[in-house]
């Protein structure tokens, strides 16, 4: 325990990262600039190449930073896992993606665990980062390394830090995020915290990995639950013919007991839509039904079904079908000022309103082609907004900054809102959530 901390405190540790993405890319920064020799592990030869190149493409990571943190040494990336053998720290960060049937799908955190234990050595700390289910760190990767013949909190050292990633914040980052920290023993904490310590600004531990594990967990869930809950409040306010955002608005002026949260077109990014599932499953085989996770999933999993729905009305207004009429998605992003998709709801509008014979086009800023599943689009060219007269109806799904509302709907024939991102503009052409 001593030499690692040492080696930490002296920054003479060589830090690990497995998984390069939008958690791992900004971390080994993090950990290049506070002055450690880092190597980052990912089996997406694409982006060792870009990162070698200087080029980044995470929009929270520069090219300056990445150029800088290469040229100096300070980071190196590799396809080949045998360079485990020659770290003294290795913080997890792969993707934990829910399976067909929601049910948590661990294979790239398992698969990283066998390649760990084979150059498991005495001294090493290990790190989870990933979201997960509470007990995965001590269920599914502790037996795994320990089966390597070394005991934890003696012979090396493991422990759960749940990435705390906002993509696009301007204010919360990697280093300025505070850092939840729970290691199996009491040892294998004081070493994690002594690593983040030295990249984070503010770190936080906590008693045991199952705790780390699930402050994430509430975190999120407290969003999904509290978001289901404005959407389905939006239903109701429709129902009513009250304006849902003016309500808001109005609740929001208490200074007390009550914290606004707005309704939209559902649920995207990696974390909410995703996160509270982990939970629900667990429980499931505790026999246990976490009811209100349920619910505010299957609320914001509905919504995109429930913008269709009123884009049917928008077109009925102008006594148009849905089938055969120009549709224009303005925002593809699964939130503004970002070229992310990951289960953005504006895939699932745009799939719901071509099943039904529209025909759809998009722009977004952020994110020039969407080749996904199901996908193989690009997105228009607004050119001055004239554009927006060519379609039947447009359709504000991800509010940019960069866009002019006054003058979408000044051209538009109508324009469906989902964000309130109209606000104060006065037109019959708006129909809102």
């Amino acid at each position: 325990m001593d030499s690692t901390i040492q080696k930490i405190e002296k920054k003479d540790a060589r830090v690990g990262i497995i998984g390069l993405g939008y958690v791992g890319l900004p971390l080994a920064l993090e950990f290049c600039k506070a002055g450690f020799y880092v190597t980052g592990i990912d089996l997406d030869k694409e982006k060792i190449t870009n990162i070698e190149k200087g080029k980044s493409y995470i929009e929270d990571s520069t090219d300056e930073e990445i150029s800088t943190a290469v040229n100096n040494g300070r980071l190196k990336v590799t396809t080949d896992f045998s360079v485990l053998a020659s770290l003294d720290t290795v913080s997890i960060c792969v993707p934990t993606p829910l399976g067909k049937s929601k049910d948590p799908d661990i294979s790239y955190i398992i698969s990283a665990t066998k390649e760990i234990k084979k150059y498991l050595h005495k001294g090493q700390l290990i790190v989870l980062e990933s979201t997960t289910y509470p007990g995965t760190t001590e269920e599914i990767i502790l037996p795994e390394l320990e089966s390597a013949g070394l005991q934890v909190g003696v012979d090396f050292f493991l422990a759960f830090s749940p990435e705390r990633i906002d993509p696009g914040n301007e204010i919360y980052n990697t280093k300025t995020t505070p850092k939840i920290i729970g290691g199996v023993t009491e040892i294998c904490t004081k070493i994690a915290a002594a690593l983040y310590t030295r990249a984070v600004d503010t770190v936080i531990p906590v008693s045991s990995t199952r705790a780390a594990e699930m402050v994430k967990l509430l975190e999120n869930t407290f969003r999904a639950v509290n978001i289901g809950f404005v959407n389905e409040f939006a239903i109701i306010c429709n129902k009513l013919g009250i304006d849902v955002w003016e309500i808001i608005d109005a609740a929001s002026s208490k200074p007390f007991g009550f914290m606004p949260f707005y309704p939209g077109p559902g649920l995207g990014g990696h974390c909410i839509p995703i996160d509270p599932l982990y939970l629900s499953w667990k429980l499931k085989i505790l026999d246990y039904n976490a009811r209100f996770i349920e619910l505010s999933s299957e609320i914001n999993h509905d919504m995109p079904a429930y913008v269709v729905n009123k884009i049917f009305d928008a077109l009925n207004l102008k006594e148009k079908s849905v089938k055969g009429s120009r549709i224009l998605i303005l925002g593809i992003a699964y939130k503004k000022d970002i070229g992310d998709v990951r289960e953005s709801p504006a895939l699932d509008v745009i799939k719901l309103l071509q099943k039904k014979g529209g025909v759809i086009s998009y722009h977004d800023p952020y994110i020039p082609h969407l080749h996904e599943e199901h996908f193989d689009l690009s997105s228009i060219e607004l050119d001055g907004y004239a554009e927006l007269s060519k379609y039947d109806c447009t359709v504000i799904v991800t509010n940019h900054s960069s866009y002019d509302y006054k003058k979408i709907v000044e051209h538009s024939d109508i324009v469906v809102d989902t964000r309130n991102a109209t606000k104060g503009i006065v037109s019959e052409k708006i129909v809102k959530l």
